[in-house]
Protein backbone atom coordinates (compact mmCIF):
# COMPACT_ATOMS: atom_id res chain seq x y z
CA UNK A 1 0.00 0.00 0.00
CA UNK A 2 1.26 3.45 -0.91
CA UNK A 3 1.06 6.38 1.53
CA UNK A 4 1.47 9.89 0.14
CA UNK A 5 2.51 12.99 2.08
CA UNK A 6 2.12 16.24 0.09
CA UNK A 7 3.63 19.58 0.95
CA UNK A 8 1.07 21.75 2.74
CA UNK A 9 -0.03 24.77 0.72
CA UNK A 10 -2.44 26.53 3.09
CA UNK A 11 -1.34 30.00 4.16
CA UNK A 12 0.66 29.87 7.39
CA UNK A 13 0.72 26.08 7.58
CA UNK A 14 4.20 24.89 8.51
CA UNK A 15 3.45 21.37 9.76
CA UNK A 16 3.87 18.12 7.87
CA UNK A 17 1.71 15.01 8.24
CA UNK A 18 4.56 12.55 8.82
CA UNK A 19 8.01 12.85 10.38
CA UNK A 20 11.00 10.55 9.77
CA UNK A 21 10.53 8.73 13.09
CA UNK A 22 7.04 7.63 12.01
CA UNK A 23 8.04 7.00 8.40
CA UNK A 24 10.60 4.48 9.63
CA UNK A 25 7.94 2.59 11.57
CA UNK A 26 5.56 2.55 8.61
CA UNK A 27 8.24 1.31 6.23
CA UNK A 28 9.07 -1.44 8.72
CA UNK A 29 5.44 -2.56 8.35
CA UNK A 30 6.02 -3.00 4.62
CA UNK A 31 4.30 0.20 3.50
CA UNK A 32 5.51 2.32 0.58
CA UNK A 33 5.79 5.88 1.89
CA UNK A 34 6.16 8.71 -0.61
CA UNK A 35 6.90 12.26 0.51
CA UNK A 36 6.79 15.32 -1.72
CA UNK A 37 10.15 17.11 -1.94
CA UNK A 38 10.20 20.01 0.52
CA UNK A 39 7.16 18.75 2.43
CA UNK A 40 8.99 19.07 5.74
CA UNK A 41 11.00 22.20 4.96
CA UNK A 42 8.92 24.60 7.04
CA UNK A 43 9.06 22.17 9.95
CA UNK A 44 12.86 22.15 9.51
CA UNK A 45 12.86 18.50 8.41
CA UNK A 46 15.11 18.07 5.36
CA UNK A 47 14.32 15.72 2.48
CA UNK A 48 17.41 13.72 3.36
CA UNK A 49 15.92 12.80 6.75
CA UNK A 50 12.83 11.35 5.07
CA UNK A 51 14.96 9.44 2.56
CA UNK A 52 17.13 8.06 5.33
CA UNK A 53 14.00 6.86 7.13
CA UNK A 54 13.00 4.89 4.04
CA UNK A 55 10.60 7.23 2.24
CA UNK A 56 10.70 7.83 -1.48
CA UNK A 57 10.85 11.49 -2.46
CA UNK A 58 8.27 11.87 -5.18
CA UNK A 59 6.05 14.46 -6.83
CA UNK A 60 3.46 11.73 -7.36
CA UNK A 61 1.95 11.65 -3.86
CA UNK A 62 -1.66 12.47 -4.76
CA UNK A 63 -2.04 9.22 -6.66
CA UNK A 64 -1.23 7.09 -3.62
CA UNK A 65 -3.74 4.74 -2.00
CA UNK A 66 -3.82 6.85 1.18
CA UNK A 67 -2.95 10.55 1.33
CA UNK A 68 -2.07 12.09 4.68
CA UNK A 69 -2.55 15.83 5.20
CA UNK A 70 -2.56 18.44 7.92
CA UNK A 71 -4.78 21.23 6.56
CA UNK A 72 -7.98 20.60 4.54
CA UNK A 73 -7.29 20.13 0.83
CA UNK A 74 -7.86 22.96 -1.61
CA UNK A 75 -10.18 22.47 -4.57
CA UNK A 76 -7.23 21.88 -6.90
CA UNK A 77 -5.81 19.27 -4.52
CA UNK A 78 -9.11 17.40 -4.34
CA UNK A 79 -9.01 17.17 -8.14
CA UNK A 80 -5.64 15.41 -7.92
CA UNK A 81 -6.89 12.65 -5.62
CA UNK A 82 -7.69 9.27 -7.12
CA UNK A 83 -11.35 8.27 -7.25
CA UNK A 84 -10.78 5.31 -4.95
CA UNK A 85 -8.21 6.94 -2.69
CA UNK A 86 -8.37 7.53 1.06
CA UNK A 87 -7.66 10.92 2.64
CA UNK A 88 -6.84 11.39 6.31
CA UNK A 89 -6.31 14.76 7.96
CA UNK A 90 -7.88 17.85 9.49
CA UNK A 91 -10.90 18.58 7.28
CA UNK A 92 -12.92 21.06 9.38
CA UNK A 93 -16.03 19.06 8.49
CA UNK A 94 -18.53 21.12 10.48
CA UNK A 95 -16.98 24.50 9.73
CA UNK A 96 -16.46 23.86 6.01
CA UNK A 97 -18.79 20.99 5.03
CA UNK A 98 -18.42 21.94 1.38
CA UNK A 99 -14.93 20.45 1.39
CA UNK A 100 -16.35 17.12 2.53
CA UNK A 101 -19.04 17.37 -0.12
CA UNK A 102 -16.40 17.91 -2.80
CA UNK A 103 -14.41 14.92 -1.53
CA UNK A 104 -17.52 12.77 -1.66
CA UNK A 105 -18.25 13.91 -5.23
CA UNK A 106 -14.68 12.96 -6.18
CA UNK A 107 -15.23 9.44 -4.87
CA UNK A 108 -12.72 9.83 -2.06
CA UNK A 109 -13.10 8.00 1.24
CA UNK A 110 -12.31 10.77 3.71
CA UNK A 111 -11.48 10.54 7.40
CA UNK A 112 -11.47 13.70 9.51
CA UNK A 113 -9.25 13.55 12.57
CA UNK A 114 -11.64 15.99 14.26
CA UNK A 115 -14.36 13.34 14.06
CA UNK A 116 -12.41 10.55 15.76
CA UNK A 117 -14.53 9.55 18.78
CA UNK A 118 -13.18 10.80 22.10
CA UNK A 119 -13.05 7.40 23.76
CA UNK A 120 -10.26 5.74 25.72
CA UNK A 121 -9.29 3.42 22.88
CA UNK A 122 -8.78 6.38 20.55
CA UNK A 123 -6.73 8.61 22.85
CA UNK A 124 -3.51 7.97 20.94
CA UNK A 125 -5.25 9.11 17.73
CA UNK A 126 -6.65 12.33 19.20
CA UNK A 127 -5.02 14.97 17.02
CA UNK A 128 -7.28 17.70 18.37
CA UNK A 129 -5.84 17.11 21.83
CA UNK A 130 -2.22 16.86 20.73
CA UNK A 131 -2.41 20.12 18.81
CA UNK A 132 -4.38 21.80 21.60
CA UNK A 133 -1.54 20.96 23.97
CA UNK A 134 0.80 22.89 21.70
CA UNK A 135 -1.60 25.84 21.48
CA UNK A 136 -2.16 25.94 25.24
CA UNK A 137 1.54 26.03 26.02
CA UNK A 138 2.37 28.61 23.35
CA UNK A 139 -0.49 30.88 24.42
CA UNK A 140 1.14 31.41 27.81
CA UNK A 141 4.52 32.11 26.22
CA UNK A 142 2.85 34.77 24.08
CA UNK A 143 1.13 36.27 27.11
CA UNK A 144 4.39 36.42 29.07
CA UNK A 145 6.09 38.14 26.14
CA UNK A 146 3.37 40.78 25.74
CA UNK A 147 2.58 41.43 29.41
CA UNK A 148 4.61 44.43 30.67
CA UNK A 149 4.81 42.84 34.10
CA UNK A 150 6.47 39.78 35.63
CA UNK A 151 4.73 36.43 35.74
CA UNK A 152 6.37 35.08 38.93
CA UNK A 153 6.54 36.66 42.35
CA UNK A 154 9.94 38.27 42.83
CA UNK A 155 11.48 39.06 46.19
CA UNK A 156 14.18 41.66 45.75
CA UNK A 157 16.10 44.20 47.81
CA UNK A 158 13.76 46.79 46.32
CA UNK A 159 10.72 44.94 47.64
CA UNK A 160 8.43 42.13 46.61
CA UNK A 161 6.66 41.99 43.24
CA UNK A 162 3.41 39.96 43.40
CA UNK A 163 2.79 37.24 40.80
CA UNK A 164 0.66 37.88 37.74
CA UNK A 165 -2.93 36.70 38.01
CA UNK A 166 -3.90 34.50 35.06
CA UNK A 167 -7.45 33.39 34.21
CA UNK A 168 -7.99 30.63 31.66
CA UNK A 169 -11.48 30.32 30.21
CA UNK A 170 -12.20 26.77 29.10
CA UNK A 171 -10.65 23.76 30.83
CA UNK A 172 -10.23 21.46 27.86
CA UNK A 173 -6.82 20.25 26.74
CA UNK A 174 -5.60 23.69 25.66
CA UNK A 175 -6.91 25.35 28.79
CA UNK A 176 -5.40 22.80 31.17
CA UNK A 177 -2.05 23.04 29.40
CA UNK A 178 -2.22 26.84 29.64
CA UNK A 179 -2.92 26.61 33.37
CA UNK A 180 -0.03 24.21 33.90
CA UNK A 181 2.37 26.36 31.89
CA UNK A 182 1.34 29.59 33.60
CA UNK A 183 1.82 27.88 36.97
CA UNK A 184 5.30 26.73 35.96
CA UNK A 185 6.11 30.35 35.08
CA UNK A 186 5.11 31.40 38.58
CA UNK A 187 1.72 32.99 37.95
CA UNK A 188 -1.27 32.75 40.26
CA UNK A 189 -3.69 30.75 38.17
CA UNK A 190 -7.48 30.41 37.98
CA UNK A 191 -9.51 28.29 35.58
CA UNK A 192 -13.14 28.51 34.53
CA UNK A 193 -15.38 26.14 32.59
CA UNK A 194 -19.13 25.67 32.31
CA UNK A 195 -18.61 21.96 32.98
CA UNK A 196 -18.36 21.68 36.78
CA UNK A 197 -16.83 18.19 36.57
CA UNK A 198 -13.52 19.66 35.37
CA UNK A 199 -13.05 21.66 38.58
CA UNK A 200 -11.02 18.81 40.05
CA UNK A 201 -8.71 18.79 37.03
CA UNK A 202 -8.17 22.54 37.36
CA UNK A 203 -7.35 22.27 41.04
CA UNK A 204 -5.00 19.34 40.41
CA UNK A 205 -2.78 21.79 38.51
CA UNK A 206 -2.52 24.10 41.50
CA UNK A 207 -5.08 26.54 40.14
CA UNK A 208 -8.26 27.88 41.68
CA UNK A 209 -11.59 27.15 40.02
CA UNK A 210 -13.85 30.08 39.26
CA UNK A 211 -17.36 28.88 40.04
CA UNK A 212 -20.08 31.05 38.51
CA UNK A 213 -22.87 28.58 39.26
CA UNK A 214 -23.59 27.76 35.59
CA UNK A 215 -23.32 24.21 34.20
CA UNK A 216 -23.32 23.30 30.49
CA UNK A 217 -21.81 19.83 30.30
CA UNK A 218 -22.32 18.38 26.81
CA UNK A 219 -21.54 15.22 24.88
CA UNK A 220 -18.12 13.89 23.91
CA UNK A 221 -16.25 15.96 26.46
CA UNK A 222 -17.38 19.27 24.94
CA UNK A 223 -19.52 21.97 26.48
CA UNK A 224 -23.05 22.36 25.12
CA UNK A 225 -24.24 25.70 23.85
CA UNK A 226 -25.71 27.85 26.63
CA UNK A 227 -29.26 29.16 26.59
CA UNK A 228 -29.75 32.89 26.18
CA UNK A 229 -30.51 33.29 29.90
CA UNK A 230 -27.47 31.25 30.91
CA UNK A 231 -25.26 33.19 28.54
CA UNK A 232 -26.39 36.55 29.93
CA UNK A 233 -25.83 35.44 33.52
CA UNK A 234 -22.45 33.96 32.65
CA UNK A 235 -21.25 37.05 30.82
CA UNK A 236 -22.15 39.42 33.61
CA UNK A 237 -20.46 37.24 36.21
CA UNK A 238 -17.40 36.85 34.03
CA UNK A 239 -17.30 40.56 33.29
CA UNK A 240 -17.10 41.28 36.99
CA UNK A 241 -14.45 38.59 37.59
CA UNK A 242 -12.22 39.32 34.59
CA UNK A 243 -11.45 42.85 35.77
CA UNK A 244 -9.21 41.46 38.52
CA UNK A 245 -6.82 39.54 36.25
CA UNK A 246 -3.61 40.55 34.48
CA UNK A 247 -3.90 37.88 31.78
CA UNK A 248 -6.97 36.17 30.35
CA UNK A 249 -6.51 33.21 27.98
CA UNK A 250 -9.66 32.07 26.22
CA UNK A 251 -10.06 28.58 24.73
CA UNK A 252 -13.85 28.07 24.59
CA UNK A 253 -15.18 26.40 21.45
CA UNK A 254 -18.46 24.76 20.44
CA UNK A 255 -17.99 22.37 17.47
CA UNK A 256 -19.62 23.65 14.30
CA UNK A 257 -20.70 26.96 15.82
CA UNK A 258 -19.19 30.44 16.27
CA UNK A 259 -17.06 30.75 19.38
CA UNK A 260 -19.06 31.89 22.42
CA UNK A 261 -18.45 35.51 23.40
CA UNK A 262 -17.17 35.42 26.98
CA UNK A 263 -15.11 38.60 27.32
CA UNK A 264 -17.18 41.72 26.79
CA UNK A 265 -15.99 45.19 25.91
CA UNK A 266 -17.03 46.21 29.41
CA UNK A 267 -14.74 43.56 30.88
CA UNK A 268 -11.84 44.77 28.75
CA UNK A 269 -12.44 48.36 29.84
CA UNK A 270 -12.32 47.25 33.47
CA UNK A 271 -8.96 45.49 33.22
CA UNK A 272 -5.81 47.22 34.43
CA UNK A 273 -3.74 49.05 31.78
CA UNK A 274 -1.17 46.72 30.28
CA UNK A 275 -3.29 43.60 30.80
CA UNK A 276 -3.32 40.94 28.09
CA UNK A 277 -5.96 38.74 26.46
CA UNK A 278 -4.89 35.76 24.35
CA UNK A 279 -7.89 34.59 22.35
CA UNK A 280 -7.38 31.06 20.99
CA UNK A 281 -10.86 30.97 19.43
CA UNK A 282 -10.12 33.52 16.73
CA UNK A 283 -10.60 31.05 13.88
CA UNK A 284 -14.30 30.83 14.73
CA UNK A 285 -14.79 34.48 15.61
CA UNK A 286 -13.13 34.77 19.00
CA UNK A 287 -14.24 34.61 22.63
CA UNK A 288 -13.58 38.32 23.17
CA UNK A 289 -15.97 40.93 21.82
CA UNK A 290 -13.05 43.12 20.68
CA UNK A 291 -10.94 40.37 19.09
CA UNK A 292 -9.70 40.84 15.54
CA UNK A 293 -8.90 37.28 14.35
CA UNK A 294 -5.29 36.88 13.32
CA UNK A 295 -4.23 40.27 14.65
CA UNK A 296 -2.92 41.96 17.79
CA UNK A 297 -4.87 45.04 18.81
CA UNK A 298 -4.85 47.38 21.80
CA UNK A 299 -8.18 48.44 23.25
CA UNK A 300 -8.59 50.41 26.49
CA UNK A 301 -4.82 49.90 27.09
CA UNK A 302 -5.38 46.12 27.00
CA UNK A 303 -3.51 44.07 24.39
CA UNK A 304 -5.73 41.49 22.66
CA UNK A 305 -3.84 38.81 20.73
CA UNK A 306 -5.70 36.40 18.45
CA UNK A 307 -3.24 34.00 16.82
CA UNK A 308 -4.51 31.67 14.10
CA UNK A 309 -3.23 28.10 13.82
CA UNK A 310 -0.97 28.47 16.83
CA UNK A 311 0.38 24.89 16.60
CA UNK A 312 1.99 25.87 13.30
CA UNK A 313 4.24 28.25 15.26
CA UNK A 314 5.92 25.18 16.79
CA UNK A 315 6.01 22.94 13.71
CA UNK A 316 8.67 20.46 14.76
CA UNK A 317 6.96 19.10 17.86
CA UNK A 318 3.46 19.77 16.53
CA UNK A 319 4.28 17.66 13.45
CA UNK A 320 5.82 14.94 15.60
CA UNK A 321 2.71 14.67 17.78
CA UNK A 322 0.38 14.78 14.78
CA UNK A 323 2.34 12.10 12.92
CA UNK A 324 2.08 9.82 15.95
CA UNK A 325 -1.69 10.38 15.99
CA UNK A 326 -1.92 9.35 12.33
CA UNK A 327 0.29 6.33 12.98
CA UNK A 328 -2.08 5.15 15.71
CA UNK A 329 -5.03 5.42 13.30
CA UNK A 330 -3.11 3.64 10.54
CA UNK A 331 -2.25 0.85 12.97
CA UNK A 332 -5.99 0.33 13.35
CA UNK A 333 -6.83 0.24 9.63
CA UNK A 334 -3.78 -1.47 8.13
CA UNK A 335 -3.57 -5.24 8.46
CA UNK A 336 -0.48 -7.31 9.19
CA UNK A 337 -0.15 -7.93 5.45
CA UNK A 338 0.28 -4.18 4.87
CA UNK A 339 -3.09 -3.83 3.14
CA UNK A 340 -5.81 -1.36 4.01
CA UNK A 341 -8.60 -2.96 6.03
CA UNK A 342 -11.41 -0.49 6.72
CA UNK A 343 -13.74 -2.13 9.19
CA UNK A 344 -16.74 0.18 9.38
CA UNK A 345 -18.15 -1.90 12.23
CA UNK A 346 -15.43 -0.34 14.38
CA UNK A 347 -16.77 2.79 16.08
CA UNK A 348 -13.50 4.67 15.54
CA UNK A 349 -13.35 3.96 11.81
CA UNK A 350 -17.06 4.66 11.35
CA UNK A 351 -17.00 7.77 13.52
CA UNK A 352 -14.02 9.34 11.76
CA UNK A 353 -15.35 8.68 8.24
CA UNK A 354 -17.06 11.72 6.74
CA UNK A 355 -17.26 10.69 3.07
CA UNK A 356 -17.57 7.26 1.49
CA UNK A 357 -18.98 5.74 -1.66
CA UNK A 358 -19.68 9.11 -3.23
CA UNK A 359 -21.72 10.36 -0.30
CA UNK A 360 -21.29 12.40 2.86
CA UNK A 361 -21.85 9.78 5.56
CA UNK A 362 -21.29 11.64 8.84
CA UNK A 363 -24.73 12.72 10.16
CA UNK A 364 -23.60 16.04 11.66
CA UNK A 365 -21.62 16.95 8.54
CA UNK A 366 -24.56 16.00 6.34
CA UNK A 367 -26.79 18.34 8.36
CA UNK A 368 -24.22 21.14 8.15
CA UNK A 369 -23.94 20.67 4.38
CA UNK A 370 -27.69 20.78 3.93
CA UNK A 371 -27.82 24.00 5.95
CA UNK A 372 -25.44 25.66 3.47
CA UNK A 373 -27.30 24.47 0.39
Amino acid sequence: MRLGVPAETAAGETRVALVPEVVKRLVAKGLDVRVAPGAGARALIPDAAFAEAGAELSDDVWGCDVVLKVAPPAEEEIGRLGADSVLLGFLNPLGAPGTVGALASAGVTAFAVEAIPRISRAQSMDALSSQSNVAGLKSVILAAEVLPRFFPMLMTAAGTIPPAKVLVLGAGVAGLQALATAKRLGAKTTGYDVRPEVAEQVRSLGAQFLDLGISAAGEGGYARELTEEERAAQQQALTDAIKGFDVVITTALVPGRPAPRLVTAEAVAGMAPGSVIIDLAGETGGNCELTVPGETVVREDVTIVSPLNLPASMPQHASMLYARNLLAFLDLVVGEDGRLNLNFEDEIVAGACVARGGEVVHPAVKTALEATA
